[in-house]
């Protein structure tokens, strides 16, 4: 049985103002801000608008369902260029890390000067290690966003 944290708006706000205060605290700087999508976009909005820089996105799908994941693939790219720039890549979560050492590779492969990532929660089991994060959990996080969809599949008894 999967257990649930769930996230207010709230506490979904304090926690990216967190994450935007550790990264603009450490001192590195950055020429560009990459999100996720989904997850990672409100997460990179509120990093990029702290360290005052520009904000792109790349959408990748990796999950199914809950607990259900497929090979992550890369559905839409950038539109800034990302050679010899100093790079965050921002996303909510790290799981298994599948999804972000994805995108790590990709934009890798178009030679940015430093690429790091952020992300609000790692998961213990990770093989990929976040330069900065905020808590490592093992529930299965909800975020404020994704209500409606937790419980439909509720309704529908796809989890418990």
């Amino acid at each position: 049985m999967v257990e649930f944290m769930y996230l207010s708006w709230p506490e979904y706000g304090n926690l990216t103002e967190a994450l935007a205060e550790k990264v603009r605290s450490s001192g590195k700087q950055f020429d560009l801000v990459v999100g996720i999508a989904r997850g990672g976009m409100p997460v990179a909005m509120v990093v990029s608008d702290h360290l005052g820089v520009r904000v792109d996105f790349i959408n990748v799908k990796s999950y199914d369902g809950i607990g259900t994941r497929s090979a992550p693939r890369i559905l839409s790219t950038l539109t800034e260029a990302v050679k010899g720039k100093r790079v965050l890549l921002v996303d909510d979560l790290v799981d298994q890390g599948d999804t972000l050492k994805t995108v790590e590779d990709y934009l890798n492969q178009q030679g940015p000067q430093l690429l790091e990532s952020a992300v609000l929660f790692k998961k213990p089991w990770s093989t990929v290690e976040p330069d900065f994060f905020l808590e490592v959990v093992e529930k299965w996080v909800v975020f404020p966003f994704e209500l409606s969809e937790i419980n439909r599949l509720k309704s529908a008894g796809t989890v418990a």
